[in-house]
């Protein structure tokens, strides 16, 4: 049985934004959406309800910040908590943390590698790293289309 149609928030915690990234409905590409302002758990859990409303969201994957070793730290307890906030006030909709490791600096990079201003990458560094946590996740969902195909 297939998911029900929809799409995949990401979430990309950082401190003074949280950075949103939305799929198309197939679950194949990932685009950038803006940010959430951190004003505090009340307004963001309600900017986070009214996107899964105007979206359709069916999942929400958020970015866990493992330390380079894969050991968990300070963040990542920080994303669990985030998580299981997001468990309790949305119990219908599935909240997956995925590595995140290095796409804060991926996202640098290609802003540098573009030529955007330090003032502009700051206000967008979040939806970007967002996006790249989100098109990982789609890409491991992926159908293996060069596998057996089941009904074969």
């Amino acid at each position: 049985m297939s998911e029900p149609s929809g799409r995949v928030l990401a979430l990309d915690l950082g401190e003074v934004r949280i950075g949103i990234a939305l799929s198309d409905l197939l679950g194949v590409t990932a685009q950038p959406v803006g940010n959430i302002e951190r004003e505090g758990k009340r307004r963001n859990l309600a900017a986070i309800r009214d996107l899964i409303e105007e979206h359709e969201v069916r999942r929400i994957v958020i970015g866990n910040p493992l330390l380079l070793s894969g050991d968990a730290g300070t963040a990542t307890e920080q994303a669990e908590a985030f998580a299981a906030q997001l468990r309790d006030r949305f119990p219908e909709i599935p909240v997956e943390l995925w590595d995140e490791r290095l796409t804060t600096v991926e996202a640098e990079r290609a802003m540098i590698g573009g030529g955007v201003r330090r003032g502009k990458r700051r206000k967008v560094i979040d939806a970007l790293a967002a996006t790249l946590i989100l098109q990982s996740y789609l890409d491991s969902q992926a159908v293996d289309l060069d596998g057996p195909l089941p009904f074969s």
